[in-house]
Formats: structure tokens, sequence, C-alpha cells
């Protein structure tokens, strides 16, 4: 194995990964997304499932979040792809594994998978040590925020077609952002070609949150903060609409919790579900 100085994924982008492994390891079927190959290019060592962040009852909401989440956004993309979208971004890409596991959608499209450069090189050579390569249609696209990189610069120069539209999925950003940046980064969305579609997550206010997330959210915080990465922005869902309409999008809705466990998590018996009023979905077209 081609042994590579570069740095790995961060710590929320591995437990992303993770616990979408988790969810097919522990969670009976039906399964909401079925995606191992993160776990593959993570490696982690063999007591991973001992870690408290890894405790099956403890992180079962959150865990839920993340594979509706997940769904909800490749749903999204093949349905857009059926209607000729040929084109998808992901912002802040991380372990994202669609270019994999979902072939059949990919090969019709070009995938642009956005993130800082030490990362993407890094996940580039896990993808090409474990064999699976990288397609002619999936380009990594290295932007560095801190130092002031544009996105739309970066993607343009790797082959995105600006005057085709687009899906732009950005999924565990927007909390990481100030308000006025967010405001920034939606009017240049806004500005993509007619019949593109933005799907963005963002985060409510903590004190809105069930009870018995409540504590985990906290603990998220307090890391983030801890690690130089602080929550910056929090969203009621009429403020995160008033956003989108602001920036020049056609049509903004909210795509809540509740809306996800109709959509993923009907008839389940365990209780698995996505919290409500924690992370949620802005979906905005153009």
């Amino acid at each position: 194995m081609t042994h590579i100085q570069t740095p790995a994924p961060d710590n929320t982008a591995a437990r992303v990964a993770l616990w979408r492994a988790l969810h097919v390891e522990v969670d009976p079927l039906p399964h909401v997304l079925e995606d191992e190959i993160g776990l593959q290019l993570v490696d982690p060592d063999d007591g991973w499932r001992d870690r408290r962040d890894m405790s099956p009852q403890f992180t079962a909401p959150f865990r839920a979040s993340i594979v509706a989440r997940a769904r909800f956004i490749e749903d999204l993309v093949a349905e857009q792809a059926q209607l000729g979208v040929g084109q998808y971004v992901i912002l802040g890409a991380g372990l994202d594994t669609f270019a994999q596991r979902r072939p059949e959608i990919a090969s019709r499209l070009r995938i642009f998978e956005v993130d800082q450069p030490g990362h993407q090189a890094w996940k580039q050579q896990r993808l090409i040590d474990l064999g699976y390569g990288v397609s002619d249609g999936l380009r990594f696209v290295p932007v560095d925020f801190e130092a002031g990189h544009s996105w739309r610069d970066r993607l343009a120069g790797a082959g995105f077609d600006a005057s085709q539209p687009a899906v732009v999925a950005s999924t565990g950003v927007s909390m990481y952002l100030s308000k006025d940046a967010i405001a920034a980064t939606l009017r240049e969305f806004a500005a993509l070609a007619p019949g593109s579609t933005l799907a963005m997550t963002f985060l409510l206010p903590l004190e809105l949150a069930e009870p018995e997330v409540r504590p985990g959210l906290e603990m998220a915080e307090r890391g983030a903060r801890a690690s130089g990465t602080p929550f910056l922005s929090f969203f009621r869902p009429a403020e995160i609409l008033a956003f989108a309409h602001e920036a020049g999008f056609k049509t903004a809705r909210h795509v809540s919790a509740v809306d996800l466990t109709q959509l993923y998590f009907a008839g389940r018996n365990d209780g698995l579900r996505p919290p409500r009023n924690a992370e949620e979905f802005l979906v905005a077209t153009i």
C-alpha cells in the first residue's frame, strides 16, 4: 500500500462514515442507506465499535439523521438526473461514497466533490488503494476556504458548466459559517443556471431540540468549539426560508425531521428516527 503524508479526514467526517456503517451493522432491515465503503476508507482500529460515540443506543437518533439526510440527497439527485440534470456538486464532501455505491446514476453525471485539498488527496489515494479508483465523471475540487479560494472558480476549472443546471448538496456545513457568510453563499448558489436545486442542512437552536438528544447536540457543540471550529449559526425554519428568498431563489421549502421520518422510517418498530428540531433541510430552486 502506498503511504501518503496528507491529512486524514477530520473527526466529524470519519464519525459520519462510521455511523453510516453502524446503521447497516446494528439496525434491522430495511436499511435507509447501505454504506460500508466509508468504513473501508476510514479503516479504524478494531475497537472502534466500543467507543462511546459509537454506542448503538446513544447514537441512534444521530445515526438516523445522518442516513436520512444522505438518502434524501441521493433520492433528489436520482430524480433530477431523470429530468436531465447532469451535474452534482457536493460541498464539504468528506467521505461521501455516492459515486462508488450508485454507479448506475453516477455514470450519467459529472460529480464535483468540493473539500479541503489535503483531505481530498487522502481520500483519492484511499479509493485507489482499495481498488475503487476514480471514475471519469468524478472530479475532486480542492478548495481552501480559509485561504479565500472561490469554490465557483475552482468548479469552473474542474469542468463545471455554469450554463447548465446542477444539484448542489451541502450537509453538516452551515453551522460552521457565520450568517453573513451563509447569506453570501446562498447568493452565489442562486446565481447558478435556472433549473438548479440546492439542498442544504441547517441546525435549529439547541434549546428547541428534543430533550433526549439535546445532551448529544450540546456535546457536539462543545467539541466543535474546543477543536477551533465552533458552531456559529442556528436557524429557525422561517429564518432560513427568508434567507433563501432574499438571496434570489425562485422557491424554497423546509424539509423537517417529521418529513424525513414519514419518507424513510414509517412502519419501523425499533423506534429509529431522526430527532425533531435538530438538523433539517432547506431545499431551494433557481
